[in-house]
């Protein structure tokens, strides 16, 4: 999820063979072999689906939080999700709505989770965010900003951790605590632990709070793997830790299918599971582009976007169109908020690779 177009262009290498080195930096727990991680993947066969937010959520809070938390319009859209055979949805977690209710948040969690294993349908879920707002509050959210992209949506820890540094022995009980609940939940694919890490101009200041969150959690131990996605080869000192440390490769790519296949070719020598979790941005590469390519290789499909609603994530970055309720062309997500497609050749498509229109 970008602030700006920063995608792989060109081959991922920038010496990606010298970056995955055979051990983990001195002081980080081992990740699992490339034989663990390979005969952890054939349980799950084709990965595919969307980063979920119910469309009556403008960010991560409201999503979460008791008095907002929508579990009516979650079992309605995740039926939508199944309906076309999706059967992964990636999901974002915010550290302060823990804080406010320990239990209750890994209460609904944990409905979440039931609600989304009816449907068939795992999860990923991700824990800290480098992208959007750099700051939030608890409570009621903002409305969104008419016509603009992610106008809510909020950093986890984002700069209260520079200004207050001992946020960190928070942010450390509440990754162990939510890990410590769900570790041996099998409707849970992997733990993302940190979406774009140096984003928001961030750069290095994010790799004492990466190579934490990996810590932290192999403290943990959980089951399902670990993993921290790749997204900017610019990144250079992040990217060593991402890729030394996760047990299953996961990137963002939402470039076109020319790039994103040299970036999978680059990826495959590592000899692990791939997993895209973030990609589609219209009309750089589009589903019918990318879904198919994804499938022959078995790499996870994880589209940005299922329902259009308050994140407004059909409009474009940096374009705002506050006098329009519809760009001319969608940016992300594939169904409007009555559960019909943008575009039904899209959605045809996806049933077609999922075998759901026989």
């Amino acid at each position: 999820m970008r602030l700006k177009v920063s995608v792989f262009f060109g081959v991922f290498i920038l010496s990606v063979m010298s970056i995955f080195a055979d051990q983990p930096e001195q002081g980080h727990t081992a990740p699992w072999t490339k034989e663990q991680a390979n005969q952890w993947y054939q349980q799950w066969g084709w990965l595919r689906g969307c980063n979920f937010q119910p469309s009556t959520a403008v960010n991560q809070l409201e999503m979460w939080q008791a008095e907002t938390f929508d579990s009516v319009t979650i079992d309605r859209e995740l039926g939508w999700a199944a309906d076309i055979g999706m059967n992964c949805m990636r999901v974002y977690l915010h550290h302060a709505a823990w804080d406010v209710d320990n239990d209750g948040f890994k209460k609904r969690m944990g409905q979440y989770l039931d609600i989304a294993d009816k449907h068939g349908i795992a999860t990923i879920f991700v824990f800290f965010d480098d992208c959007w707002n750099p700051t939030f509050s608890v409570g009621k959210q903002p409305d969104p900003k008419p016509g603009v992209h992610n106008s809510g949506w909020v950093r986890d820890p984002g700069d209260l951790l520079f200004e207050k540094p001992e946020l960190i022995s928070l942010l450390e009980a509440y990754m162990k605590d939510v890990l410590k609940t769900f570790k041996d939940d099998s409707r849970i694919v992997l733990w993302d632990l940190y979406n774009e890490p140096g984003n928001s101009g961030y750069g290095d200041r994010s790799l004492d709070l990466l190579k934490k969150a990996f810590d932290w959690a192999r403290a943990v131990n959980p089951s399902q793997p670990l993993s921290v996605g790749v997204w900017s080869t610019g990144l250079t000192n992040l990217n060593k830790v991402q890729l030394e440390n996760s047990d299953v490769v996961t990137y963002h790519n939402y470039s076109d299918l020319a790039n994103h296949r040299e970036l999978v070719e680059s990826l495959k020598q590592h000899g692990r599971p791939m997993i895209c979790t973030e990609y589609m941005l219209r009309p750089n590469g589009t589903i019918p582009e990318i879904m198919p390519m994804l499938k022959a290789g078995n790499i996870g499909a994880i589209n940005w976007g299922l329902v259009a609603g308050k994140t407004n994530t059909i409009f474009a970055w940096g374009k705002p169109l506050p006098d329009v309720e519809e760009p001319p062309l969608w940016f992300h997500d594939l169904l409007r908020k009555n559960g019909t497609p943008y575009l039904q050749e899209e959605v045809d498509l996806i049933k077609s690779l999922c075998g759901k229109n026989k």
